[in-house]
């Protein structure tokens, strides 16, 4: 079945079965390689996504129900984000694998909480798994991030 939506700004049209995930939608018709998938369960995190803003596994989404809504991978993200920034300034990442997934949810923590603690760090990534084992700084990327967004909120007020 073919379906159109939203990926990184851009519209889409893809073909797609009803059982279809749409993790392998959009690694196979659109080429975005950094969702991954590891567990298939829906557990790790390493396929996440921002469906219309909103952290989702997107190997547990029939791709059809995507149409018609936005759907954002770290490739739309352009390399510029300050939190792509912060986790490279820590090196927040060993093998990378879970990095796309981790930035993609850090996104969606941050504009829900500003201001984060350590434990509303550490919960809220709770469905993204490093194998690596770099949470410390994982957590200490989101909070440069987490302090650069807050020093451009500011600065766009004034």
């Amino acid at each position: 079945m073919r379906f159109a939506f939203e990926v990184n700004g851009e519209r889409e049209v893809v073909e797609a079965r009803p059982d279809e995930m749409l993790l392998g939608v959009l690694r196979r018709e659109l080429g975005l390689l950094s969702v991954r998938e590891t567990c298939g369960i829906g557990v790790c995190g390493a396929c996440t996504v921002l469906l219309d803003g909103e952290p989702v596994s997107s190997c547990l989404l029939l791709a059809p129900l995507a149409g018609g809504r936005s759907v954002t991978t770290v490739e739309g993200l352009g390399g510029e984000h300050p939190v792509q920034r912060a986790f490279e300034e820590v090196q927040a990442f060993q093998c990378g694998y879970c990095t796309p997934g981790m930035i993609l949810t850090v996104i969606r923590l941050l504009e829900e909480i500003p201001d984060p603690e350590e434990d509303e760090i550490r919960r809220y990534l709770g469905g993204n798994l490093c194998r690596c084992g770099c949470y410390v700084k994982i957590v200490e990327a989101v909070k440069l991030a987490a302090s650069e967004l807050r020093s451009v909120a500011r600065r766009g007020r004034t």
